[in-house]
């Protein structure tokens, strides 16, 4: 069955007016950041479910793209093992957040209209090619009874695991289909309301830490500052002792964490705030500073302060780094990994994010693999669709991208919380 997008108009009292369209830099390190749009109901649609029937996403010529895993329980993130096995965390969190305003129940209603029916499966499950040839034939459960899990890791034979409420290890031996105990935890993670639940999760290039990103409570500080303790922040945590330190704040919600190839460069995707307008926004890719603040919830793209957080802090908003490169307001990136030569040479050097989509606009955006293309170890130039068709020409989705991994064959494993599937990218050039 089919049915047509939700969309609730905004009952604007316009605060000031905004660039035309025509006239707005979207993406890159300048972004057109128009005037806030308030009113007594934000901009809000969601295009609804729609079935795939004979079709498939949409890449570039000379790739290919199947579906290597269907009937998944809401698959998140993945993660290539040495043996190219394929490990995905399926689950989806949050706490029992309270709403206060109609808002809150109108924009859950539609959030929740956009999401699959299908139940949280808070486990691991492990994807095998036994003989290369594509068809990923073997699909069992490697761990169970895990509580939201988000971000995974693999250090030597450490198998790390980043569910809403803790860090967790399990002992990981190549080429293994089953966890061989429960998991020791490792660090607890802040999970009391858990508006935004996801814990992203990457290891340093030496193994010795692990970096989680842990987003805030709420969209910009309603519930109080007391629910943002340790919130809106990449955790540094020692992976022996589980000692963890702040390693940069005032990111709202960090989505998903890598090092540059051939550095020690972190970076990270950022959900930015809503209810500002269709416009702002932008979320973002940034390289991560030690230290840094990144302006959540006094200020954003920099020294723009938000006038709705009260108390303001001026030494705050000063000390706020402007981010790399907008991917654009309400995209809601949650995959993040670099390219490899394998890619082919128009994919070569950059990073592929998966767009989940959009809730907060009167028109939908996201809801693709994007690729933004690197020069001189930095974002340079505006994105390209690498994986569409998954917004329908009449308003609907037939699936959201969460998890974006390269694997070491030049494929790109994308996983889809809606479709409920892992989608494998080819390039021709390979084979």
């Amino acid at each position: 069955m089919k049915f047509s997008s939700i969309y609730v108009a905004s009952l604007s009292i316009l605060l000031a007016g905004g660039a035309s369209a025509q006239d707005m830099q979207v993406y890159g390190p300048n972004p057109t950041l128009p005037e806030p749009e308030r009113g007594l109901l934000p901009d809000m649609t969601i295009p609804e479910p729609a079935e795939w029937g004979d079709k498939l996403p949409k890449v570039p010529e000379n790739y290919a793209i199947t579906a290597i895993a269907t009937d998944l329980k809401v698959p998140r993130q993945t993660l290539v093992l040495p043996n190219g096995d394929i490990l995905v965390a399926e689950g989806s969190g949050g706490g029992n957040a309270p709403k206060s305003r109609p808002k809150d129940f109108i924009a859950g209603y539609i959030q929740s209209q956009g999401t699959t029916s299908v139940e949280s499966g808070d486990r691991l499950t492990l994807l095998r090619d036994s003989d290369g040839d594509g068809t990923y034939e073997e699909q069992v459960v490697f761990a169970e009874d895990l509580n939201a899990p988000y971000g995974l890791a693999l250090v030597d034979d450490n198998l790390y695991v980043a569910n809403q409420d803790a860090l967790v290890r399990f002992d990981y031996q190549e080429g293994q289909t089953e966890a061989s105990g429960p998991p020791t935890v490792i660090a607890k993670l802040p999970s009391a309301i858990n508006h935004h639940w996801t814990k992203a999760l990457t290891a340093s290039p030496d193994g010795r830490f692990l970096y989680v990103g842990i987003g805030s409570n709420s969209n910009i500080t309603e519930r109080g500052m007391e629910a943002e303790v340790d919130r809106a922040e990449i955790w540094e945590i020692d992976a022996q002792t589980g000692a963890h330190r702040p390693y940069a704040t005032g990111l709202r919600n960090p989505t998903a964490l890598t090092f540059q190839p051939g550095t020690e460069q972190l970076w990270t995707v950022v959900n930015e705030r809503d209810e500002l307008g269709s416009d702002l926004v932008p979320d973002y890719l940034t390289s991560v500073r030690e230290g840094g603040f990144y302006g959540w919830p006094y200020s954003y793209w920099g020294q723009n302060v938000d006038s709705r957080v009260r108390p303001q802090s001026h030494e705050k908003v000063e000390s706020a780094i402007v981010p790399d490169y907008s991917l654009g307001s309400h995209r809601a990136p949650l995959g993040l990994a670099f390219s490899i030569p394998e890619m082919g040479d128009d994919f070569a050097e950059g990073v592929f994010i998966g767009e989940h989509g959009s809730w907060n606009r009167a028109d939908p955006v996201g809801y693709k693999v994007v690729f933004v293309p690197f020069s001189n170890g930095k974002p340079d130039g505006d994105p390209v669709d690498f994986v569409s068709g998954f917004l329908t020409e009449d308003g609907q989705t037939r699936g959201r991208p969460v998890g974006v991994t390269v694997a070491p064959d030049g494929s790109l494993i994308i996983a889809d919380d809606l479709t409920n599937a892992i989608w494998r990218v080819t390039y021709g050039g390979n084979e």
